[in-house]
């Protein structure tokens, strides 16, 4: 299996690389840096011990020395999702919030939610609510 490590060793490489590149997480990176360490130890004769160790110590270590400058200069901005972007907006109740019957629908934007009164008020049909949180597949929604 010695002979062999080499190429286990580029298939992480590669892995890492391409992990990092789909996520941009900072985190598979230094994978692919200790597994190209472990890989010039592997060129070199190194013993699978020693290569796993070499792996692992490079990993760690350029996680430890690099990560906390890098993430200095790492986006900070936070991007709301669709689902936050609608919290305190103005909704139609297209059917009547009712949580002891199981029924409420609202429509935001065109776009038509199950819905839930934040205080459990019964909200009848016409009526415009503002939506104050946002789950799954519904909407709660307060009277305005």
């Amino acid at each position: 299996m010695d002979g062999y490590m080499y190429i286990i060793w580029i298939i992480v490489l590669i892995s890492a690389v391409l992990t990092e590149a789909a996520t941009f997480s900072l985190i598979s990176i230094w994978f692919a840096l200790g597994a190209l360490a472990a890989e010039i130890s592997a060129i070199l004769g190194a013993p699978i011990a020693v290569q796993s160790i070499v792996f692992f110590a490079v990993s760690i270590l350029t996680l430890a020395l690099t990560r906390p400058a890098l993430k200095k200069f790492m986006p900070k901005k936070y991007i709301p999702t669709n689902g936050e972007l609608d919290i305190g907006k103005k909704a139609v109740v297209i059917e009547r919030i009712d949580s002891m019957a199981g029924t409420g629908r609202v429509r935001i934007d065109g776009v038509d939610w199950g819905a839930v009164s934040a205080d459990n008020s019964v909200i009848e049909q016409g009526e415009t609510v503002t939506v104050s949180d946002k789950g799954a597949a519904y909407v709660t929604v307060s009277k305005v």
